[in-house]
């Protein structure tokens, strides 16, 4: 369980570094090949952030130094494109990314598409500052800029403030300059052109300059308890799974068990025994150790219910075992299957209410035992059940018989 929330203990601390040192974070996100990495480029003024004409270039979380604030550093974050092919476990890195940032950019080259509106209101919805930039605007004519800024302000009104959609040109073509020589005649040539990114630095500096440090602060303590919820959704995720695979195992066990036991006594005694022990094993998984007296007596209510709701399927059970003793234990492989099938299927219910119970903090409910095992009940297929235990139990008696 510690391993599969390693990320989450990781983004604590890395969250406790940036509350101590006064980092802030500014989290670039859009799709792949938006010019993301160029334009954090432009932002330092050197080539820092690998670009390439390659669809997804960036492949992790990559950080820079941008500028110092009196209280600490501010830093520039790249990420993988969200729409790359292949590249889901990437595009959730960056949304994780983006979900940790005190501040987001959100960069389009053009209006925007439906899964760039999906992400933009996810990222919106983190109750952080969100600028939505239209890098490659040395593409559009001035009146083209104008009327896509418009636009774009006029999708994302009540989403965005209008001074927060703002147009840039990270890394602008080349211009073709044609010259008049003294002979009279024409020669081309290419001029290059800066980065057009001065109003987004001053629109970001009025952000950080605006907000400062209470900003870091109010997003670490709105990640922290988005976490802390993650964290615990996650571990009941954990548990419940961990409770099934638990259960599964003494099923089959119990089933194996009571099929190749001859004696009917001997049946009631082991099935009880891993009943009981499953029922402790289920306990310690949710953090409600019971003793064994405890885990006998919850056993024996859990068994009252079910033969009072299932007779049918106890009714088998105990015809099979009535049988073994009948011929002396001749007929156990006539019987043994069905059986074992029967003893699979009532420790699987078993578990399940028991888990139910664990999970509810070691409490029936309001409606007491009967209905908390019938609720469960009414979940289950019975005849599937059976079908498949028998399945599961035949299959290891014959790999046992080879």
């Amino acid at each position: 369980m510690r391993q599969s929330l390693q990320a989450d203990f990781l983004a604590v601390e890395q969250l406790l570094e940036r509350l101590e040192h006064g980092q802030l974070d500014i989290v670039v996100l859009g799709r792949v090949s938006v010019g993301k990495s160029s334009l954090l480029n432009a932002l330092l003024g050197r080539d820092a952030f690998s670009t390439s004409p390659l669809h997804g270039e960036t492949v992790v979380t990559e950080r820079q130094a941008w500028k110092t604030v009196s209280d600490g550093l501010v830093h520039l974050c790249d990420t993988p494109g969200l729409d790359e092919i292949g590249g889901e476990g990437r595009e959730a890195l960056a949304h994780r990314a983006a979900a940790m940032a005190d501040v987001v950019l959100f960069v389009v080259e053009g209006d925007l598409t439906r899964n760039e509106w999906t992400a933009l209101q996810a990222a919106a919805g983190h109750a952080r500052p969100v600028l939505l930039v239209l890098n490659k605007a040395d593409r559009y004519t001035g009146a083209e800029c104008r009327r896509l800024l418009q636009h774009l302000r006029s999708r994302t009104s009540g989403l965005l403030p209008p001074e927060h959609v703002l147009a840039a040109s990270a890394a602008p073509a080349p211009r073709t300059v044609v010259e008049v020589l003294a002979d009279g005649s024409e020669r081309e040539r290419q001029e290059h052109r800066s980065p057009d990114v001065q109003a987004l630095v001053e629109r970001l500096w009025a952000v950080i300059e605006g907000q400062g440090q209470a900003l870091v602060a109010l997003n670490a303590g709105l990640f922290a308890s988005r976490l802390s919820d993650q964290v615990a959704e996650r571990i009941t995720v954990l548990r419940r799974d961990m409770a099934r695979r638990v259960t599964d195992n003494y099923a089959l066990a119990k089933g194996v068990a009571v099929a190749l036991n001859p004696v009917p006594a001997a049946d009631l005694a082991a099935a009880a025994a891993l009943d009981a022990g499953l029922i402790a094993h289920l306990g310690r998984i949710y953090g409600l150790p019971v003793t064994r007296r405890e885990s006998w007596r919850l056993l024996a209510v859990i068994i009252t219910q079910l033969g009072a709701l299932m007779g049918s399927l106890w009714t088998v059970g105990l015809f099979s075992s009535a049988l073994k003793l009948g011929s002396g234990g001749l007929s156990t492989a006539l019987t043994a299957t069905a059986q074992g099938g029967v003893g699979y299927a009532s420790t699987w219910i078993l578990g399940r209410v028991a888990e139910d119970y664990f999970r509810n903090g070691s409490s029936w409910g309001p409606g007491g035992p009967k209905r908390a095992v019938k609720a469960v009940l009414d979940t289950v297929d019975t005849q599937a059940l059976l079908a498949r235990a028998r399945t599961d139990v035949q299959a290891v008696l014959e790999r046992r018989g080879r």
